[in-house]
């Protein structure tokens, strides 16, 4: 069971975003030195308890970033030119990245399940990212992750607990 449920969780995410955003700019000032490990910990205890095909809120409201090396490998996947698959299911966004021409995601199936799993880009193998080395530098994605990923706000909520500041 996911809490907070998806339909709590924008204003969940909202009434905290504050709170968690002075949280995360103390937390760059003033970096505990276990603090990946705090987040792996954290990161891995939820995704235990957490069903991500029960959600795929990321893949129903945000598409990832296609690296050169996401394409390459899809594209190999579908037997077509890189080229080809960047005509037909990308387009190029105001920061000049590969991404999705639109969402939920093309290659998610009715029941939650991604077509292209084995594939996947990079972006959404790590997605929410709160295991990531180097935590204290992704705070700014962090911030927007918690209101997509009823996980991601979990883990966050978690680490005020864990590491007060």
């Amino acid at each position: 069971m996911l809490k907070p449920n998806l339909n709590e969780l924008g204003k969940l995410a909202k009434d905290t975003h504050n709170e968690t955003k002075k949280y995360f700019d103390k937390l760059k000032k003033k970096t505990p030195k276990n603090l990946d490990y705090v987040m792996q910990d954290l990161h891995e205890a939820e995704f235990k308890k957490t069903d991500c095909l029960k959600c795929a809120n990321c893949c129903k409201t945000t598409g990832p970033l296609f690296t050169s090396a996401d394409i390459e490998r899809i594209s190999k996947s579908f037997r077509q030119k890189p080229q080809q698959f960047i005509e037909q299911y990308l387009r190029i966004d105001e920061d000049n990245d590969y991404v999705l021409k639109s969402v939920p995601c093309t290659f998610l199936d009715s029941d939650n399940k991604c077509f292209i799993y084995d594939v996947r880009p990079k972006a959404c193998r790590e997605f929410p990212h709160t295991d990531r080395k180097k935590f204290n530098q992704i705070t700014d994605l962090t911030l927007l992750n918690v209101a997509i990923c009823p996980a991601a706000y979990n883990i966050v909520e978690k680490m005020k607990e864990k590491l007060p500041l």
